[in-house]
């Protein structure tokens, strides 16, 4: 080796693909720890049933709901759930919760279509839900792909009725129309935000009219719906007034490329930071500092609402585990917050070189490289964003580079193209030292993201280092 090249390998910051430096049995474990996440996602496409399965998993694991728990001890696993759409989870440490905690958090929703609470109606002859979309989409890829519908209906006798129809092979599906080619030259005049209108978003759900031969009733297609599913359920059309319903793709979760090395899935924005983050606490046992898990909901719309990061429920948890390890005092819950140290759980976009022109690749975040940390987020300048501290960001880069973690720190695109945001600014907010750090994704926010199982298991590690470190 020339001494330039040597000098050129001592100071630049080179990056590689992980994939190349990777053992035989890393690559083993990074391929078996997939299929369990891959797993994860089937079973979990909503947030209700993210936190459902979550649970779960902590309580085959020994975590136990802290309001069964009068007093807390080094240890001690406890979580948690927040109206069933949030979950905290806990591993009290050996040292003092006025010393700090270490957090980690990430979110269970995703972007998808909510049913509107009057959605059900006909028109020419075909039967239809009205949709209400949530979160940042491209409306266009939600028309003419199988689609699901998961969620509860709350009667008001007390029954909730939990709703899962297109998932199973067995199950019908539903889809968005589109128009054909030959009749869109007006549609493809427009820019592509308004090919699909968010009122178009119309769920086809039946065509078949109510069987009788009267002819003074009207809408006998929309009637026959609802009798199939007062025969099911047991509800009527007023019912979907207190419901939450959500449209998601019927998609399986499924490993991609001939060589595997990535997974195509819908909801991995965030999902599989909620799944690495999950399973590293699993994985932890009597840490110094109390380690706490975050899941949290809203996060796609401004994490708002009373399971959404900006509600008081998780000061309230973090209360309950200084009262129950006798710990509490006045302000005491400022000072452990001013002393802690959060990884937020969430995705970046990842390069993708069909749209380069999108990113500045010196400070893109690549596939197959690693966890990635942002800085900071935001738009423009960095408006809305939260902007680590350096110190702190040397600081886990010590305890990656101590683990032998690859890693990369990114920009979420070029500095006037975008921006985006999660929920480290309101954890910030709180006195925490904050940085995202999480996975690259290709399509993000699209009905099928690509994720790389390298990746994926870096996340897993650096959680894990995190916690134990």
């Amino acid at each position: 080796m020339s001494e330039a090249q040597e000098l050129k390998d001592r100071l630049f910051n080179t990056k590689t693909n992980g994939w190349e430096i990777a053992s035989n049995e890393e690559k083993n474990n990074i391929f078996e720890y997939a299929n369990g996440y891959i797993k994860y996602l089937n079973k979990g496409k909503t947030e209700r049933e993210i936190i459902a399965n979550s649970k779960q998993i902590a309580e085959e694991n020994g975590f136990k709901c802290i309001c069964e728990c009068e007093n807390l001890n080094p240890g001690d696993k406890v979580y948690f759930i927040n109206r069933e759409k949030a979950m905290y989870l806990a591993i009290i440490g050996e040292d003092k919760l006025k010393d700090g905690i270490k957090i980690i958090g990430a979110h269970a929703d995703s972007p998808r279509l909510d049913l509107k609470p009057n959605p059900l109606y006909e028109d020419g002859g075909l039967a239809y839900f009205k949709t209400h979309y949530y979160g940042g989409i491209k409306k266009y890829q939600w028309t003419t792909i199988p689609l699901s519908i998961h969620g509860v209906i709350a009667k008001t006798n007390g029954e909730k009725i939990n709703i899962c129809i297109g998932e199973d092979e067995n199950d019908p599906i539903f889809t968005i129309t589109d128009l054909l080619p030959h009749l869109a030259q007006d549609q493809m005049e427009k820019k592509l935000k308004n090919g699909i209108e968010g009122e178009a978003l119309n769920l086809l759900i039946g065509s078949i009219p109510y069987g009788d031969q009267d002819t003074k009733v009207s809408e006998k297609v929309k009637l026959n719906i609802l009798n199939l599913l007062n025969m099911k359920y047991g509800i009527t059309e007023i019912d979907f007034l207190s419901s939450e319903i959500e449209v998601v793709p019927a998609f399986k979760a499924r490993s991609m490329g001939f060589d595997q090395s990535m997974i195509a899935s819908y909801g991995q924005d965030d999902k599989i930071c909620c799944y690495t983050a999950l399973t590293a606490m699993m994985n932890i046992n009597n840490p110094k500092t109390t380690s706490v898990c975050i899941l949290a909901d809203k996060e796609e719309i401004g994490s708002r609402g009373n399971t959404g990061m900006q509600s008081n429920v998780f000061d309230t948890f973090i209360s309950e585990l200084l009262n129950k390890t006798g710990e509490n005092r006045p302000n005491l819950l400022d000072k452990v917050f001013a002393k802690s140290k959060m990884l937020s759980a969430d995705v970046d976009a990842g390069f993708d070189p069909i749209y380069a022109n999108v990113s500045e690749k010196n400070n893109a975040s690549y596939l197959g490289h690693g966890i990635c940390m942002n800085k900071y987020t935001g738009a423009r300048g960095k408006s809305g964003a939260s902007d680590a501290n350096a110190e702190y960001i040397a600081e886990i880069r010590r305890i990656l580079e101590d683990n032998n973690i690859r890693y990369q720190i990114a920009e979420l695109g070029k500095v006037d193209q975008g921006g985006g945001g999660t929920i480290a600014y309101i954890l910030a907010n709180k006195g925490i030292d904050v940085v995202d750090c999480g996975i690259p994704v290709l399509s993000m926010h699209a009905p099928y993201e690509v994720t790389s199982k390298l990746d994926l298991y870096s996340a897993y590690k650096t959680y894990k280092a995190f916690w134990e470190n």
